[in-house]
């Protein structure tokens, strides 16, 4: 007889966790550098990490912090991680992962979770393992600096608030959010060309692991979108990631960003499959 359950993963079991987040290096990129860096423990990881079992074997995951993540899940998995969740109460800003997972896990959790503000059912997975060959890379992108923070800091409100539809300066005054800016600052992945002291483009590297790693916040001024920067822009992001980061750059997109998903392309990013997304 086949035994099912769900619980909390606990610090000993990191290598069963990490063996099962690398079996999908690129739909895994956020989780798997969470855990890389922070271990299991809750308090470290910023949430939980329930684990699946099926007699015995650890068959799926669920990351349950800020976000919650349906990883490597079966439909039984997403059944069982919907009924803990149910149980805990909604304590996430949003519901994030490939789409057909996160799809069955937002049905089951709409009627007592519901409704949400914002519901970004088919967000385009797209993957680049080489630099285009007739793009040239923006030359004035690059890595920003410690001490220009109060620099990239407006552009990336501006853009959290462009693509969330909220600041992410609301509730606690931007704290936490200008501390995860601060961190990808220092450790080289943020990413911007400025002129005259302020940020026409920017891009960061979000997740990194050793086998992939996924672009996230890219923007463009507004009163300098239609020139082709994002191209550009991007070219040369793409190029720092897979020269110092990972072989495998990914990113996800909302499908009717038509002109960012043309930009991707054209550097040459091809769409592999599909995230979505539930916003609270």
């Amino acid at each position: 007889m086949t035994t099912t359950t769900t619980r909390v993963l606990a610090p000993g079991e990191l290598g069963e966790a990490l063996a099962l987040l690398e079996s999908e290096p690129v739909n895994n990129a956020f989780v798997t550098s969470r855990v890389q860096v922070a271990g299991l423990d809750p308090w470290r990881l910023g949430g939980e990490m329930w684990g699946w079992y099926e007699g015995g074997t650890l068959r799926s995951l669920c990351y349950s912090g800020a976000n919650l993540v349906p990883i490597c899940a079966t439909p039984e998995a997403v059944r069982g991680f919907a009924e803990r969740a149910r149980r805990t109460g909604r304590r996430c800003s949003s519901i994030v992962g490939p789409a057909e997972p996160t799809a069955q896990l937002w049905r089951l959790l709409e009627p007592s979770w519901g409704p949400a503000r914002e519901v970004r059912a088919h967000q385009p997975l797209m993957v680049a393992e080489r630099m285009p060959d007739d793009i040239t890379p923006d030359p004035l992108v690059r890595r920003i600096r410690k001490n220009e923070m109060e620099t990239i800091m407006p552009a990336c409100v501006a853009m959290f608030t462009e693509e969330v539809g909220v600041s992410p300066m609301a509730g606690d005054g931007g704290l936490l959010y200008q501390a995860r800016v601060a961190e990808l600052v220092g450790a080289g992945r943020s990413f911007a060309r400025i002129e005259d002291g302020k940020v026409v483009f920017k891009a960061e590297i979000g997740a990194a692991t050793a086998t992939a790693c996924q672009i996230q916040g890219v923007w463009v001024a507004p009163e300098h979108r239609g020139k082709g920067l994002s191209v550009t822009g991007m070219a040369a992001v793409l190029r720092y990631a897979l020269a110092d980061v990972a072989p495998v750059v990914s990113l996800y997109v909302n499908d009717f960003n038509a002109p960012a998903r043309a930009s991707y392309r054209r550097v040459g990013f091809q769409e592999v499959g599909a995230f979505m997304s539930v916003l609270f």
